[in-house]
């Protein structure tokens, strides 16, 4: 299974905008590691939901509350993905750095 496959093709240029917020998120020192995720979350639902609602018909109830419910979705998500993509790109950064704790010398 393959989460990209739920992720609407013209949503999926937010992975890499919010991949870009968190790391300017990151180098604000004054917001704490674990809030980044969350943030990241909201910004996600936020541009979704701006994105969607602009782009659906909004003609019966129904069909707002379908809009919302995709919004939701969608920028959970993408927001998922990026932070995803971000400890991806972090395990094999740190990988190449760190000892796998073998030891190879024989004493």
């Amino acid at each position: 299974m393959d989460i990209l496959e739920y992720i609407k093709p013209e949503l999926l240029i937010l992975i890499p905008v919010l991949y870009i917020i968190g790391m300017g998120i990151k180098k604000a020192s004054f917001i704490a590691n674990r809030w980044i995720p969350l943030i990241i979350g909201g910004c996600g639902i936020v541009l979704s939901i701006i994105y969607v609602l602009s782009t659906s018909p909004l003609n019966s109830v129904q069909t707002v509350f379908m809009a919302i419910f995709t919004a939701l979705t969608q920028g959970i998500l993408v927001s998922g993905v990026s932070v995803y993509a971000n400890q991806i790109f972090k395990q094999f950064k740190d990988s190449g750095t760190k000892d796998d704790g073998v030891d190879t010398e024989q004493k």
